[in-house]
């Protein structure tokens, strides 16, 4: 099976700071891949550089066999791949419906072949939200929301970018358990609508549970690659990020 996504000898330094070093990495259609490492690993720096937010010296992305290099962030994002970020930033005057509208109409749109309209958009964000459990707050403003529902907000707008990857970005920072599992039961449901996942976390409860594998970053280097429960006993691993 050919990869969704193939990151090949990719390198990025700023000045003399070496933030990845060669990084091989394969994400299957379909799969839930966990990446992690601890801070300062790489792994913003990775999903940056696979969004096209920075450019990477060496190396390349390709995505649904097509060559992302040279690509911008938002013609990438055109193309099938969304990320969700740690720090939520909604349009703050725009209602939650009317957060969901703007990736519609700036990445399904702007597509060839885009053609949502009229009802079908207002459909279309109310059937988005429905999904992650906002509906009912469709018209009111994102300064209503409880934190949770801010990350489920930013996994809506994610998703109303109709992706084939959507990069989840610590969606479960700050969260209590139980809403914890309410990140990990969306993030699931996304996956088996067809939705392939990379989710980064620090939570290692929510990592296991919610991945199929798992890569593990640390210092700019991919040091391994394989089912959670192989990973988390390497030794090298344990010492350079769970802890000896």
């Amino acid at each position: 099976m050919t990869a969704l996504l193939q990151v090949s000898g990719l390198s990025k330094r700023f000045g003399g700071f070496v933030a990845l070093d060669g990084i091989d990495l394969d994400v299957q259609p379909g799969e839930r891949l966990g990446l992690i490492g601890p801070n300062g690993s790489g792994k913003s720096t990775l999903v940056n550089c696979i969004c096209g937010t920075l450019h990477n010296e060496t190396g390349s992305v390709r995505f649904a066999d097509e060559t992302l290099d040279g690509l911008t962030a938002h013609q990438r994002t055109r193309r099938g791949l969304a990320r969700s970020f740690q720090l939520p930033r909604p349009f703050a005057s725009l209602s939650l419906a009317e957060n969901v509208r703007i990736p519609i109409l700036y990445s399904v749109n702007a597509r060839a072949g885009g053609h949502l309209h009229g009802a079908a958009i207002d459909e279309r964000c109310l059937e988005l939200l429905g999904m992650v459990g906002l509906l009912a707050k469709a018209r009111q403003m994102p300064r209503d929301l409880t934190q949770i529902e801010m990350r489920k907000l930013e996994l809506a707008r994610a998703m109303a970018a109709q992706p084939k990857l959507l990069i989840s970005d610590e969606a479960m920072a700050g969260l209590s358990h139980a809403e914890v599992d309410e990140i990990i039961a969306l993030l699931i449901r996304l996956n088996e609508q067809g939705v392939t996942v990379i989710m980064i976390e620090h939570i290692m409860r929510a990592v296991m549970e919610f991945s199929q594998r798992l890569a593990v970053l640390v210092a700019g280097k991919k040091i391994a690659d394989g089912p959670p429960k192989d990973i988390v006993r390497d030794p090298e691993v344990v010492k350079a990020y769970l802890g000896e």
